[in-house]
């Protein structure tokens, strides 16, 4: 793989599983020193070490991000280790369905604080340490559930077109200080985290209403991911890629 990020420092929340854990493997391989965000060291050892076992430069910042100090404390370690800060992909969430009725201020506030606060701060923390003359690129995980939503979604989806606006009025304000914001909207993946949400019969159906047949997989949103934090896409600013195999817009 062309090593097109050789010696920039990235940081990717949420980083021991699914598509931040593949995002990692492919910013590594892409020549970035990769910062491994999880909220437990258990998550965060094996990934990098599987980075390290490869060539790849890795670091673990063990850290629960939900709070304004802990996601910047992550952007601070990482920029102390990396000795500069180039990528920030906003990674990491916790996800509960629930009907309108069920809804528990404590769901809530986690959702909130881990989903949408937690982007807000790490804005805050990675202005304060990109470098303004180099830039840099901010990638925040948004969801199709922002452009379209299912029933029991009212806070996912919310949270979720929230992040679309951050994406949008971040980029408004940071493109001066040459700092690109965007997002991906990933469809259904298979992971870990989704897996209390999926089944056979629900996939089945998601995949007969894809044009291109199939669920994504974690290396389709990471390869975007790469993509918006490259100089492949370096004069893309305020852009949510949609990367669902077209089911979003091919559905009436």
């Amino acid at each position: 793989m062309h090593q097109d990020l050789l010696g920039r420092v990235a940081l990717i929340t949420g980083a021991g599983a699914g598509i931040g854990r593949e995002t990692a493997f492919q910013l590594a391989a892409r020549g970035a020193i990769v910062c491994v965000n999880d909220i437990k060291e258990e998550f965060v050892t094996p990934v990098v070490e599987a980075i390290q076992s490869k060539g790849g430069q890795a670091f673990g910042i063990p850290m629960n991000v939900a709070s304004r100090e802990g996601i910047r404390e992550a952007i601070r370690r990482a920029h102390e280790h990396g000795k500069r800060f180039d990528i920030l992909v906003n990674n990491a969430a916790w996800v509960r369905y629930q009907a309108i009725p069920d809804i528990m201020p404590e769901t809530l506030d986690r959702m909130l604080d881990i989903g949408f606060k937690s982007v807000i701060w790490s804005l805050q923390e990675a202005v304060a340490v990109m470098d303004p003359e180099r830039g840099g690129s901010i990638v925040n995980v948004a969801s199709v559930a922002a452009l379209r939503s299912a029933p029991n979604s009212v806070v996912y989806s919310g949270i979720k077109s929230g992040i679309l606006g951050i994406t949008r009025a971040a980029a408004a304000e940071l493109g001066e200080r040459k700092i690109r914001v965007n997002a991906v909207c990933p469809s259904a993946v298979p992971t870990e985290g989704t897996q209390r949400n999926r089944n056979a019969e629900r996939d089945a159906n998601r995949i007969a209403r894809t044009p291109l047949g199939r669920l994504g997989t974690v290396e389709d949103i990471a390869r975007c991911i790469c993509f918006l934090a490259s100089d492949d896409s370096g004069f893309m600013t305020a852009q949510a890629l949609t990367v669902d195999g077209g089911v979003t817009l091919t559905n009436i």
